[in-house]
């Protein structure tokens, strides 16, 4: 049997049935099906799990290859494809949409995935951001719920290709993008009057989302009853297209309530990975949150979801306060989280109140997905307004001047609608924080340089991240039911972590060599708490000293040790270039060895990418090289979310600061 999509382990809990996924830890097992002459999809595949592949003429070879992660087969060597349960592989069917050959949709049935790509754009980021979803290693629907809040942002283009280039502005302050495939016009359909567009379209439309954002997608079918396009009288219709949807690896599936149970429960059945939003709405206006109908609808929703979302169409204010009341009483059960909104301009309270996937538009969308929709930024002016977005002094302290990060931090604020004022200071990282962290409108601090937590024992709540690292580089305003706290946190390794893991999947890293280049041991624990946090294998140190790690001091170290998978230099700019002969030694070991062990270099020093750097050279000698840009983008999108709990795309981090933010 393949292994992807299995069945799921159901339980009651909470009067709801618990949807369990079946999670793999083993290491990846994978047959990668692909178009004639696109054998080169199942190389990209291999080296962004950091696995060697094989590939074969038949089933039989695939097969007989057992010790193999990933082995290639050629579409047309696949004569039965019912064959292919037989297979204890995960199963990916690749499709290249360049050709004139369409995907062939029977032997997609028979697999577990099928990624669609095109040669005329880098999908080396795509691949890993899909095998890393399918495969179980990243799991967006946690991070969300540790959110206090969650918006989604509602993309009602016919074509998606108009929204890519302004897609980085449009998503700011969204945690997810809800593709609404009926609204999509098919120029091959469009002319029959109530049809729908192809899968072959909406493939091609998800794929170019994908490719252009690192949110979540939601995947929507809105019926011609609820706001939407999809004819009602053909339920299998809704599961060929959602079902396609889970293959595709989209993190959502919009499942509407109407639809009949067992199309429902065979959709829960076979999610895989995928997350569930049971989704109803109430266009009659004679709804009532208080009726024993609301409760039994919540119930019956939350059956087969992971999210539970209702929406009703209301004309009265006391509409959002018999809203909340209903909310109160379904918030205290575990599973599952409740999405409850008003529609109309009466129902816009309930959308500054909802904290579950507020679905949110923005000036740029060609229409609004419902009446009463409300921008990111209007539904933070209104929170202000009413007192639940109190103004605060957001601090930036260090060098944020000089390095342009102060000059970000306001453009998101601005951008947001956010009420507070920032607060510049520069100051070095001897100096103490005290005097802000006590005032009254403190809001939280963005520190950089970081400060060492061993000289400034005045700072409250460690993350565990900050007290391992020994270095505060943000605090943060908590809300508890006793009263706000502060939190300081480090956020640099998860910037670290996010730039090692955009061309590789986290698994790629584990039980593998890497080595750390610093002057210091405070230089580099950040970089060290990354690693370790990709289960690496042995780590060496070069330059410094640090507990439970090998240093290498000459040469004859660099001989006596496995290739690395990764190098990091957290060296100042000044001396980055001390890392080139260690990558150039590596290079000619792998070249007599005829291996490719190692892979990526990491430069953390504050300098713009040139000729004559140690990332060019890196990647001249063939590795995958990246410059602090990077890194140093991802910090500052992890530090957005930390201090004011929005999210703001890497790609607008570069847009809004430009240059200026990596000197």
């Amino acid at each position: 049997m393949a292994v992807g999509p299995m069945p799921a382990v159901m339980y009651k809990a909470n009067g709801v049935m618990k949807i369990e996924e079946i999670i793999h830890n083993e290491p990846p097992r994978l047959l990668v099906i692909f178009d004639k002459d696109q054998e080169e999809i199942t190389r990209i595949i291999a080296d962004v799990l950091g696995h060697a592949y094989r590939l074969v003429d038949g089933l039989e070879g695939a097969r007989g290859w057992s010790d193999e992660a990933v082995v290639g087969l050629d579409k047309d060597f696949i004569t039965g494809p019912e064959s292919l349960r037989s297979l204890d592989r995960t199963i990916i069917m690749t499709h290249c949409v360049d050709g004139r050959d369409s995907s062939n949709g029977r032997l997609t049935e028979y697999c577990d995935y099928e990624y669609l790509y095109s040669k005329t754009t880098p999908i080396r980021r795509d691949v890993a951001r899909f095998l890393a979803f399918v495969l179980g290693q990243s799991k967006p629907h946690e991070d969300l719920r540790g959110k206090p809040r969650t918006t989604m942002l509602c993309m009602t283009f016919s074509d998606i290709r108009a929204a890519l280039p302004n897609l980085d502005i449009l998503s700011v302050g969204a945690d997810a993008v809800e593709l609404r495939v009926d609204l999509l016009r098919d120029p091959e359909t469009e002319h029959n009057f109530g049809s729908v567009p192809s899968l072959k379209y909406v493939g091609e439309q998800l794929m170019l989302l994908r490719q252009r954002t690192e949110l979540p997608i939601i995947f929507t079918t809105r019926c011609t009853s609820e706001n939407g396009r999809f004819p009602m009288n053909d339920p299998e219709l809704y599961y060929t297209y959602l079902r396609k949807a889970m293959q595709w690896g989209c993190e959502y599936i919009d499942v509407e309530l109407w639809l009949p149970v067992d199309i429902r429960r065979r959709l829960a059945a076979e999610k895989g990975h995928s997350k569930i939003i049971s989704a109803w709405h109430d266009f009659s206006g004679r709804f009532k949150w208080t009726s024993p109908q609301a409760q039994q609808i919540f119930q019956e929703s939350a059956l087969y979801s992971d999210v539970v979302k209702m929406i009703a169409l209301v004309s009265s204010m006391e509409d959002n306060y018999e809203l909340e009341y209903f909310r109160s009483t379904v918030q205290g059960q575990s599973h599952p989280p409740f999405s409850g909104l008003n529609m109309g301009v009466a129902g816009q309270l309930s959308r500054t109140l909802n904290k579950v996937f507020t679905p949110i538009t923005h000036p740029l969308m060609p229409l609004i997905a419902a009446p009463g929709q409300l921008s990111a930024a209007e539904i933070n002016s209104m929170l202000h307004s009413m007192g639940q977005m109190p103004e605060l002094d957001i601090h930036a302290i260090g060098r944020v001047r000089t390095n342009g990060h102060a000059m970000f931090l306001e453009k998101c604020l601005n951008e947001l609608s956010l009420p507070h004022r920032l607060i510049c200071v520069e100051q070095p990282p001897s100096s103490s924080l005290q005097p802000y962290l006590a005032r009254a409108q403190f809001g939280g601090a963005y520190i950089n340089p970081p400060v060492g937590v061993e000289n400034a024992t005045y700072l409250p709540t460690l993350t565990e991240s900050a007290s391992a690292i020994g270095q505060v580089d943000t605090v943060a305003v908590r809300q508890t039911k006793s009263g706000n706290t502060l939190v300081a946190d480090n956020v640099a390794w998860k910037g670290i972590r996010a730039t090692l893991t955009r061309d590789f999947v986290p698994s790629a890293y584990a039980g593998r060599a890497a080595i750390v280049i610093a002057n210091t041991e405070g230089q580099a624990a950040a970089a060290i708490y990354a690693l370790t946090s990709l289960d690496i294998g042995a780590l060496y140190t070069i330059g410094f000293q640090s507990s439970g790690h090998k240093q290498l001091q000459g040469l004859g170290d660099l001989d006596a040790i496995e290739s690395p998978f990764a190098v990091i230099s957290a060296l100042p700019a000044e001396r980055s270039m001390a890392a080139v002969p260690v990558l150039k030694h590596f290079t000619a070991k792998n070249r007599k060895r005829a291996t490719s062990a190692g892979k990526i270099f990491l430069d953390l020093s504050n300098g713009i990418k040139g000729n004559g750097d140690s990332v060019s050279i890196a990647e001249s000698l063939g590795w995958a090289a990246y410059p602090c840009a990077d890194y140093v983008s991802r910090i500052v999108v992890e530090a957005i979310r930390g201090l004011v709990g929005e999210n703001v795309p890497c790609d607008f981090v570069r847009l809004a600061a430009g240059r200026g933010l990596y000197t």
